[in-house]
């Protein structure tokens, strides 16, 4: 099946020439046999509502349909890793779609498509896979960043989309001591905004703070986070470090069991989903039933797989 022709406008960086695993073994889709692609992609949130498609609103997710759809000639849906909030971005997104294209040249396909993209999205590489691969249901953790810039003039102009300004001093191991205390298995309903029937329960992996100069940043890492999770931990722990909460204040926290109305959410720039893991090939079908089970536990929830 031939690519649709694209603009003829530059076709930038067509990202690296993907693993070659070779072609997968066909998936029966309610149109046409069909291959699984993997698709790992950038960008800036700043424009976007978010990544989930809305009628009427510009989102990555109906963005990156109507292209591919236009390039592939043929309808797209995307099912995506960690669904992000408006203005939210990503460094290491990942998402799948089945295509009846039959084209051999992935690299090509990536350059075709920076032509056709706008330029605060990439389609970063594209993979084939497995048919088991599920870009939400197989991922095994999530990783986040939350940047700030802490210099009294402000975040440098060329960076100001990507962090936030933070000029007040913050009690750094404080702030570690914080976080330390909210990792594990635990409900964390008092950082997430409610959705019907989601469970709140999350493992965190990983919460701590590196600082560089003038760049302070938070790297979060769990299973999955629900609906507005991790801007709400980094709002939490800085209200720690500037010494208006107590370390105890926010290891108590976990005991709630709705969302904290003394939790204040962190803007939404400083955030960048950075890489999402999962398990080898021979074990994606494990993985798979292993978390539906446990959505199907929490009654189905829509928002468990991102929402920052």
């Amino acid at each position: 099946m031939a690519l649709a022709d694209g603009p003829a406008v530059p076709s930038g960086d067509g990202g690296p020439v993907p693993f070659q695993e070779g072609r997968a073994a066909p998936v029966t889709s309610g149109r046409s046999a069909s291959r699984r692609l993997r698709l790992d992609i950038s960008y800036d949130g700043t424009d976007f509502r978010g990544w989930a498609r809305q009628p009427d609103l510009r989102t990555v997710c109906g963005v990156l349909e109507e292209s591919l759809g236009t390039v592939l000639r043929e309808p797209v849906e995307l099912t995506v890793a960690g669904r992000t909030d408006a203005g939210v971005h990503a460094e290491g997104q990942v998402a799948h779609m089945d295509v009846a294209w039959d084209g051999d040249d992935l690299p090509k396909l990536v350059r075709r498509m920076a032509r056709f993209l706008p330029s605060d999205v990439r389609i970063m590489r594209l993979t084939d896979v497995p048919p088991e691969f599920d870009a939400r249901f197989s991922a095994l953790r999530r990783h986040y960043s939350y940047r700030l810039f802490t210099s009294d003039y402000g975040v440098p102009p060329l960076e100001s989309r990507g962090m936030v300004g933070w000029s007040r001093p913050v009690d750094l191991e404080a702030m570690r001591a914080a976080s330390q205390a909210l990792l594990g298995l635990n409900d964390f309903a008092a950082f997430c905004r409610r959705r019907d029937g989601a469970t709140t329960v999350r493992e965190l992996q990983r919460f701590d703070w590196v600082i560089d100069g003038n760049r302070l940043t938070a790297h979060v890492s769990a299973d999955a986070f629900c609906w507005s999770m991790v801007r709400s931990l980094v709002g939490a722990v800085l209200a720690v470090g500037e010494g208006r909460r107590s370390v105890e204040w926010t290891k108590n926290l976990l005991n709630e069991r709705a969302r904290s109305s003394g939790v204040t959410v962190a803007p939404a720039r400083g955030l960048s989903l950075v890489a999402v893991d999962y398990p080898d090939y021979a074990l994606l079908a494990e993985r798979n039933a292993e978390t539906r089970a446990v959505r199907t536990e929490s009654a189905g929830s829509g928002g468990c797989c991102g929402g920052d």
